[in-house]
């Protein structure tokens, strides 16, 4: 039998917190002594790791009195963690994503006196036959773009290489606004011919249109693409132009796994603002 001290090194935990699970009867010495020392087992260990698991994933103390009065095995009980464990990870993500989104927005209210627009250029970009997979998001917020596009390259590319096709050229993306206010998100990438053997529902033949553009590139991950844009709208009302079409994204290069050496070119169709 171990005194409470003992139990607590052995466990890794507080003297406090064993008390604290004795007053709510979590987990109770083995024996408690008549001259007051509580005294606990080895084999009470086990329901002290499971308590301090469950307690570490976010469960509450009644939460992980229910779970382990249950019995549940131990099979039972890895797989109750490994599922809170994806869902704790993915909440961790998300707040990555909008922490990222913060510093975006900080940048570019620090920058906001200081844009380049000589960075912007005007160019004709020729029409292109594209491979695309499309897919729905809730707004153009990189928290609602990313999860939606991320996916859909690899299936694209997977999709034409089964088909006895290479894409001809970097991949593009391109969005549109529908219905409620929500967003479809095209993944495509350019090819050559009609498009690739074998019938498939969900993959389309486009032909995207020639037009004149404003094109600036951006470098980086595109959780920092608000201050390039901000760039480009700031050269589309300076010369007086108006968007005409959709806006896509060319990715340039992205072959290495480094989101710095990333470099994505927005373009946005013009026209003369008349107004």
């Amino acid at each position: 039998m171990f005194t409470i001290g003992d139990f607590a090194r052995l466990g890794q935990v507080s003297v406090r917190m064993l008390r604290h699970y004795d007053a709510v009867g979590l987990l109770r010495p083995d024996r408690a002594e008549s001259n007051g020392y509580r005294l606990y087992g080895a084999h009470q260990l086990a329901r002290l790791n499971r308590i301090v698991a469950l307690k570490d994933l976010g469960f509450t103390l009644e939460q992980v009195g229910s779970i382990i009065d249950d019995e549940l095995s131990p099979d039972e009980l890895r797989g109750m963690l490994r599922l809170r464990r994806a869902n704790l990870q993915a909440e961790v993500a998300a707040a990555s994503a909008r922490l990222a989104g913060v510093e975006a927005r900080l940048r570019l209210i620090e920058s906001e006196n200081g844009m380049p627009l000589d960075e912007v250029q005007l160019k004709h970009v020729a029409a292109i036959r594209v491979a695309e997979l499309t897919a729905v998001a809730d707004g153009y917020d990189p928290d609602s773009i990313t999860p939606v596009i991320t996916p859909l390259f690899p299936e694209l590319h997977g999709r034409l290489t089964a088909g006895g096709m290479s894409p001809a050229g970097p991949a593009i993306a391109y969005y549109e606004t529908d219905r409620d206010s929500a967003v479809l998100v095209h993944a495509a990438f350019p090819i050559s011919g009609d498009g690739p053997d074998g019938a498939d529902d969900e993959l389309r033949i486009v032909d995207l249109p020639a037009a004149e553009v404003a094109a600036i590139v951006h470098h980086g991950p595109m959780a920092g693409v608000l201050s390039t844009l901000q760039v480009l709208a700031a050269w589309l009302e300076a010369g007086g132009h108006q968007p005409a079409g959709l806006h896509r994204e060319v990715y340039l290069n992205y072959a290495h796994g480094d989101p710095d050496t990333w470099a994505t070119e927005l373009q946005v169709p013009v026209r003369k603002d008349e107004r």
